[in-house]
């Protein structure tokens, strides 16, 4: 699995990929860890938050409660979308890695690139897309 860097992959990806686990969710309408999501909830896509700090507190958001970690996951997800800092992606590797169904794509959001990160999921068969916004590729080709 390669990292995707091609517009027609990224279209594949956002064309094909209907189920999305949301590391780094954030409540705050404001922040792009919500509104990146919401955005997607809203054009179809089956969103999961994940944050371990609202977890527990019978929270749900698009339906779906906030989840502490991806391995809680029991169900398949096509792409694990991360929204956290890029010194901060290698924390959530081997939970991404331990999954009960390994996601198809990682996309880190606009910003956000660890090559060494990328180079151990596509070691595992995940293919990856780095610094680029969901929402602004969706709104752009779709």
């Amino acid at each position: 699995m390669p990292e995707l860097t091609q517009i027609k992959d990224i279209v594949d990806v956002l064309q094909h990929s209907k189920v999305v686990a949301v590391v780094g969710f954030h409540p705050d309408t404001t922040r792009p860890a919500h509104y990146v999501p919401e955005y997607l909830y809203r054009r179809g896509y089956k969103i999961i938050p994940v944050n371990a700090t609202l977890a527990g507190r019978q929270t749900s958001f698009f339906g779906h409660k906030v989840c502490t970690t991806l391995a809680e996951i029991t169900e398949p997800v096509d792409i694990v979308e991360v929204f956290r800092r890029s010194d901060k992606v290698m924390e959530h590797l081997q939970d991404i890695l331990d999954m009960h169904h390994k996601p198809k794509t990682v996309w880190l959001q606009l910003g956000i690139r660890n090559d060494e990160f990328a180079q151990k999921l596509i070691e595992n068969g995940i293919q990856v897309i780095q610094d680029r916004c969901m929402l602004a590729d969706h709104r752009q080709y779709l």
